[in-house]
């Protein structure tokens, strides 16, 4: 046997050895992952509605975003209409005595 196929050898051994230790941490993981949704009590048949909540949490929040930044623009304009009204009552009194 040559140096060469010695490592190739331990090469493709090391690989493999790899392979199976990603595959070990890959199962550890997703154990995990279903222990803990399961834990609050998100069963693994409930992904499909676990996923319609999100997207119904993500779209209320973006009304809720959306509404917020409208009330400020809203608000905004009732103040600046306001002291506008003012400027103008103060004027035609003025220019009226």
């Amino acid at each position: 046997m040559t140096e060469q196929e010695v490592t190739e050898i331990v090469a493709a051994v090391l690989a493999e050895q790899k392979r199976l230790h990603k595959d070990d941490i890959d199962d550890i993981v997703l154990r995990t992952i279903v222990t803990m949704l399961t834990s609050f009590g998100i069963e693994e048949e409930d992904r499909v509605e676990l996923r319609a909540d999100f997207v119904h949490l993500r779209k209320w929040r973006k009304s809720v975003e959306q509404t917020q930044s409208l009330t400020i623009k809203v608000v905004v304009t009732a103040i600046v209409s306001g002291i506008v009204g003012a400027c103008w009552l103060g004027f035609k009194t003025l220019v009226g005595k």
